[in-house]
């Protein structure tokens, strides 16, 4: 079996970033990370190839970078890394990602196809369903256990109330929670060992995609407005009839 799972590199959200300050895109750096919520479908995929003798791709669509973020997912165990950079895709929406991520997991091949619920830089949530559709895949997302035989994925999928079971004939696509697994940390060996293995870089023209962009345009941009100073009450025992009294000008009550 062949697992595709797909990863996305972003800029640490621990550092701070400053914005083009004509397009009003992100700046992004050389140096970025692998996207936490990535980590999970990377550990899921490395338990379901290890329990079934399979391999693990990884595809990627965004600036490459020092390529940092896919290193780190390729020194957890991954096989080999797909990205796609190119200058066109800046400003992309979700389902041009769709269009450019389902034609390099086509191009690649895949049994089984692996994603995080959404990015924690985009959040659209959208993106996953979108590459099973275009891969004439099903869909089972919000996967919190996950088991595979030869011919099929079966899922605890997490709801409001408890969870749902759902089982697809592979080929197909999931979505995994951040409590599916626990995301293993690299070794020594794996740091030293993903500096070697294969990372493929396309552009546009080798996937024969065309993108349309998000068709939103950014006209500015400006700092948040500071916050200012609440009313301090001293509660002389009638306090409450100021607070009640406020939440009437309010017309909350």
């Amino acid at each position: 079996m062949h697992i595709v799972v797909c990863v996305k590199q972003i800029p640490d959200p621990a550092n701070p970033y400053e914005l083009d300050p004509e397009s009003h895109f992100l700046l992004r750096p050389d140096e970025q990370v692998l996207d936490d919520g990535d980590r999970y479908g990377v550990e899921m995929a490395l338990q379901l190839a290890e329990a079934s003798d399979s391999t693990v791709a990884l595809v990627s669509m965004g600036p490459a970078g020092n390529l940092q973020g896919i290193r780190q997912a390729l020194a957890m165990g991954a096989d080999k890394a797909i990205i796609i950079a190119d200058d066109g895709l800046r400003g992309a929406g979700a389902l041009d990602t769709a269009q450019v991520l389902a034609a390099a997991i086509g191009r690649e091949g895949f049994d089984l196809v692996i994603c995080s619920t959404e990015s924690t830089d985009g959040y659209s949530g959208v993106v996953p369903q979108q590459i099973a559709e275009l891969l004439a895949v099903p869909a089972l997302t919000y996967a919190r256990k996950v088991t595979v035989d030869a011919t099929a994925v079966t899922i605890e999928q997490q709801t409001g109330g408890g969870y749902n079971v759902l089982q697809a004939p592979l080929p197909a696509l999931l979505t995994v929670t951040a409590g599916v697994v626990e995301p293993r940390y690299p070794t020594f060996k794996g740091i030293m060992a993903a500096k070697s293995k294969p990372v493929e870089e396309l552009g546009l023209s080798e996937l024969d995609v065309e993108v349309t962009g998000s068709g939103q345009e950014i006209m500015s941009v400006a700092p948040a407005a500071a916050r200012t100073a609440g009313t301090r009450i001293e509660d002389q025992g009638e306090a409450h009839l100021e607070i009640v009294a406020k939440l009437q000008e309010l017309k909350v009550i």
